[in-house]
């Protein structure tokens, strides 16, 4: 039985690596979202708005299927209809990294666009007042306040999404949620194994909080701090 546990574990840093990236991806995918959402031009603002509202609409899992099954099958139908013999097999890590990161980028958009609004404009007039470009602007002013704003909302983010990953192992991702069912169905003992996962994820989850914790005690020097 060691061998089921010791496999959960190596299926454990799958999950791991499928969390990070999928969180890089959300990162990316809601500074991009926040920054259209403000910028004020209307095709900007229409564009992030439609994929806000429609990402938040959809469950996840239907999200996860039509990504993994849709986008491969309309891609080699397109290629097929042009009369290439390209087909295109979708890895299942890819697959689940960019299902995730597309749908947490949009409530990460939500979450950096909150963030960045209640910096106080004047700051950043201020700055282009004292010479500083846009992109200067945001890495030294709005950047250090957007994360102190934003952190309580990118936590339960992060959280969120860390458990989401278990719905990696439907597209066939041999995580540690598809280890763990691959146990529980051979030796007929799933409170085991499925205790087993979940007790991993609360370390991870925990892990998570004690850092992000740290990293709003260091923004939140001389403000009031906000409990994650």
């Amino acid at each position: 039985m060691s061998d089921y546990f010791i496999s959960i574990l190596q299926g454990a840093l799958l999950t791991v690596a499928v969390s990070l990236a999928s969180l890089f991806v959300s990162t990316v995918l809601g500074l991009l979202g926040a920054t259209a959402k403000l910028s004020g031009k209307k095709p900007l603002v229409w564009i992030s708005t439609l994929y806000t509202t429609v990402v938040r609409g959809i469950p996840e899992l239907v999200l996860m299927l039509l990504i993994f099954y849709g986008a491969a099958i309309g891609i080699n139908s397109f290629f097929e209809s042009i009369g290439s013999d390209f087909t295109l097999d979708l890895n299942p890590f890819v697959a689940g990294v960019a299902t995730l990161g597309f749908i947490y980028g949009a409530y990460m958009t939500e979450t950096f666009r909150g963030a960045i609004m209640s910096i106080p404009r004047g700051q950043m007039e201020a700055a282009w007042a004292f010479g500083m470009g846009s992109t200067q602007t945001f890495i030294r002013i709005t950047l250090p306040q957007m994360v102190r704003y934003a952190l309580p909302g990118f936590t339960n983010n992060w959280l969120v999404l860390i458990k989401a990953t278990a719905l990696v192992s439907l597209i066939g991702l041999h995580d540690m949620t598809y280890l763990a069912k691959q146990a529980s169905a051979a030796t007929r003992e799933p409170f085991i194994f499925l205790l087993f996962a979940a007790g991993l994820y609360l370390v991870f989850t925990s892990i998570s909080l004690w850092a992000l914790k740290r990293l709003n005690a260091r923004y939140s020097l001389g403000t009031e701090k906000v409990q994650l």
